[in-house]
């Protein structure tokens, strides 16, 4: 673990990142700190705490003197753009304290907390805790940071002066402020008057809003744009797990020859190897392309990833595990790793013909352009499973699919809609084509590739960014803006991330990797069949 250490009036600080093991401590913490805000209860929760490590773990910091944590701060990233000064209230700025609006490709470092023991106050540890704030502004070349800062002393004058005129006298040091005369003694400077920012009875509600600029900040153009490819796949009987490779590599050489960061596969169209062995019943199918080819399967899209340097979303592919049989998407990026998202919800037909099992896993994957994960067919079609990825941060949403006919593709197309509007995140979809007459429960297929976006003025007509003709071997694509979505859900005509009523909805989460991420695994070395 990163950490650092400065000076104090106690002795040494050592500031680090903070640990899920350090919530108690935190809340308790929060609680004495701000003992009036507690009773209006405006202290962190553990569900908070959880979800800033999710989103920007090193934006979490405490402070620690000899094994005892005596302070803490929390900060998200916001893109302040051309007006950093707009009025804005602590739980519009920190999503309800959530901090589900962070954005990575912002400028600004918005401090939404820093606390310190009362007991351990006046001794360094809040500077320690400031500068550590300023050294990782200038580590991730923000332009700024941002904060409102309650008036912690302005009830008492309230009869005599306005916010501005009691902030100018701090400013002046004809007046002391415990929270503002520190802010400005630590390079902050104050911009304005945030009112109604926060329920607080000593500041009657009323902030400052302070700003230190980072000196060394470099002005940069970072692109927010990702090119997307999806393969409307075609299934067609082949003679040999060699032709099988040629398809794919085909179509990923083609979409990295379009400069694609990601290409999407669709949902089984590795059924189509069953196509050049023996006739099997449907059970006894699937569990040989489980068995003979999983392995030639992952190293076949691990070289092809690293070959042609692009994500590869595996669509999907059966895996045995301890007995049990899983449909399973393997996402493969750059270096040949992979991780494996198993389907959640299984359909009846999957169920009765093949014995698939459900998954209870849910993978987010960091990647440079853009937070990704998969929903695999009918998982799309369940809210709550989307609306939990997306509070872990998602943007782009892959969704292979396997449909018989255009009812069910009809089905997939418009849950991944409504789950791109309600979650204002992209939703990227590819289904197989074409027909297998010798493979059962492979007969007919409907398929209509495309990108979904949210409903706004920064977005494509229709809410969708591309489609592709229906049931027509090609590839789709297109290009998104990360960016887009950012200004939507801060400022779009709707802002449905923020609007949400926690208070009256609360989804319980019992998924079996809470953290939502997996590591990526090594592919082994195989040999492919001819």
């Amino acid at each position: 673990m990163e950490f650092s250490t400065y000076q104090s009036k106690a002795g040494e600080v050592l500031i680090r990142q903070v640990e899920p093991e350090d919530f108690p401590r935190l809340i308790e913490l929060n609680s004495r700190a701000f003992p009036l805000l507690s009773e209006e209860n405006v202290v962190w929760s553990v569900r908070q705490l959880h979800n800033h490590l999710k989103v920007f773990p090193a934006g979490q910091l405490v402070a620690v003197i000899d094994g005892r944590i005596v302070g803490a701060v929390a900060s998200l990233i916001i893109k302040a753009d051309r007006d950093p000064y707009r009025q804005h209230t602590y739980a519009g700025i920190t999503d309800g304290g959530y901090f589900h609006n962070h954005d990575p490709s912002g400028d600004t470092l918005y401090g939404a907390d820093v606390y310190v023991d009362p007991d351990d106050q006046g001794k360094g540890i809040g500077a320690a805790l400031y500068e550590a704030r300023r050294v990782l502004c200038k580590r991730l070349n923000l332009r700024r940071i941002l904060a409102g800062g309650r008036l912690a002393g302005y009830a008492a004058m309230a009869a005599e002066l306005t916010p501005e005129e009691y902030v100018q006298k701090v400013k002046d040091g004809k007046i002391r402020d415990n929270v503002l005369s520190f802010q400005l003694r630590e390079g902050f400077v104050a911009r304005g008057i945030l009112r109604n920012y926060i329920t607080d009875p000593v500041s009657l509600n009323h902030a400052s809003l302070i700003e230190w600029l980072n000196p060394d900040y470099v002005e940069t153009e970072p692109s927010s744009k990702v090119r997307i490819a999806c393969v409307q796949y075609q299934v067609r009987k082949i003679d040999s797990f060699e032709d099988f490779a040629n398809q794919v590599e085909y179509w990923v050489e083609t979409a990295a020859d379009y400069r694609s960061d990601f290409v999407l596969f669709p949902e089984f169209f590795t059924v189509q190897l069953l196509s050049f062995i023996e006739p099997l019943s449907s059970i006894q199918g699937i569990r040989r392309l489980s068995t003979d080819f999983t392995a030639p399967f992952i190293e076949l899209m691990s070289g092809l990833s690293q070959k042609y340097g692009l994500y590869i979303i595996g669509g999907s592919h059966p895996v045995e595990e301890d007995g049990k049989l899983y449909n399973k998407c393997l996402i493969f990026d750059p270096e040949g790793r992979y991780i494996a998202q198993p389907k959640l919800h299984i359909t009846p037909s999957e169920k009765r013909y093949w014995g698939i099992s459900g998954g209870s896993e849910l993978i987010v994957l960091p990647t440079p352009k853009a937070k990704i994960a998969v929903q695999i067919c009918y998982d799309v079609e369940f809210p709550e499973a989307t609306r939990y990825l997306a509070d872990q941060g998602v943007d782009i949403l892959f969704v292979p699919y396997c449909c018989d006919d255009r009812h069910a593709q009809l089905r997939v197309r418009y849950c991944a809609q409504a789950r791109a509007i309600e979650n204002q995140i992209f939703v990227a979809t590819a289904g197989v084509i074409g027909n297998l007459p010798s493979v059962p429960a492979m007969d007919i297929h409907y398929g209509q590739a495309a990108v979904f976006t949210p409903s706004d003025f920064e977005f494509a007509r229709d809410g969708i960014q591309a489609i592709a003709d229906s049931n027509v071997e090609t590839l789709l694509v297109t290009d998104i803006d990360t960016g887009d979505l950012y200004r939507s859900r801060a400022s779009g005509s709707v802002t449905p991330r923020l609007d949400r009523r926690t208070d009256l909805f609360d989804c319980k989460v019992k998924l079996k990797n809470l953290d939502t991420s997996i590591e990526l695994t090594d592919a082994p070395e195989i040999k492919l069949p001819k």
